[in-house]
């Protein structure tokens, strides 16, 4: 064995040295600090539940930073996540800390609109079944509508594109109901709509389909022609140029449409459920207030 191979061994047999994760340690010195803030300061205005719990809580953030660090010595697919979320790590607990003194602690922000942290953790804590409950409510109520509103708004968007004629008839309509949002037509849809569940689902699909329909529209317009001339070359037929040329290029500007319109749909989700919905999110902020 050469000398070479056994430096080489040898190395490879001496431990690497410790290096600190600075910025783990800056967290979790941020998040214990936090923790004794939480418990040693006095509240300004009232005794919280659970104020105890979320310095616990933090306590616990504080130590799941600590092994995490400790792991990612022996794992490097750990090491390189955690890394890289450590200013995220450190902003978190200093945000916590100025909202806990602002509400809680010093009292500077009215306790009905700014609740302090451990008030929210003493409601999931404490009425976390209602809870669970309207968010699978939301969620299935925000589900049903977006997907009806993105599969109707591809299918406009993608017709509007490609035919002229179609958009001839469509055009109108987007330039009527597009600037228009949909909380607006929330009286309209009560009165014209057999449940309040079926109104909230097409108010949903109506502020998901425009965006979404608008930018599908765009996408298939702007496909430069020269991919379908090269395609007619090759002997592709109508069907093969809409569903191998133009839907896939346009595809970008379909995944900004659903983001534009799930954004859309969740506030007119929550307007719909305080203004008629049994259950959900937007209820059970109606019924919290009393």
């Amino acid at each position: 064995m050469s000398s070479a191979e056994v430096s080489t061994l040898a190395a490879a047999a001496t431990p690497r040295a410790f290096k600190v994760w600075r910025q783990g340690a800056v967290a979790v010195t941020a998040w214990v600090a936090v923790a004794l803030l939480i418990s040693y300061w006095p509240n300004a205005t009232r005794v919280w539940p659970m104020t105890q719990g979320l310095a616990n809580l933090c306590l616990a953030v504080a130590a799941l930073i600590g092994l995490l660090g400790i792991v990612g010595r022996w794992s490097a697919t750990v090491a390189t996540r955690i890394r890289a979320a450590g200013a995220w790590l450190i902003a978190l607990p200093i945000l916590l800390a100025i909202w806990e003194l602002l509400t809680a602690k010093l009292g500077l922000l009215p306790v009905p609109f700014f609740a302090p942290p451990q008030a929210l953790l003493a409601v999931y804590v404490e009425d976390w079944p209602r809870l669970a409950d309207s968010l699978l409510h939301s969620a299935l109520l925000l589900g049903t509508g977006v997907a009806l509103g993105a599969a109707t708004g591809f299918v406009a968007g993608v017709a509007i594109g490609w035919s002229t004629s179609i958009g001839y008839w469509l055009h109108p309509v987007l330039r009527i109901l597009g600037p228009v949002p949909s909380t607006a037509l929330l009286p309209l849809c009560f009165f014209l709509f057999p449940t309040s569940w079926s109104a909230s689902v097409f108010l949903i699909a109506l502020a998901t389909w425009f965006p979404v329909t608008v930018l599908t529209w765009s996408g298939v317009a702007s496909v430069d022609k020269a991919y379908y001339d090269v395609a007619r070359t090759l002997g592709a037929k109508q069907g093969f140029l809409i569903f191998k040329v133009a839907i896939p290029a346009a595809l970008p500007h379909v995944f900004v449409g659903l983001f534009m319109g799930l954004g859309a749909s969740f506030s007119t989700l929550v307007v719909a459920e305080m203004m008629g919905v049994k259950a959900g999110i937007g209820w059970y902020l109606q019924w919290a207030q009393g």
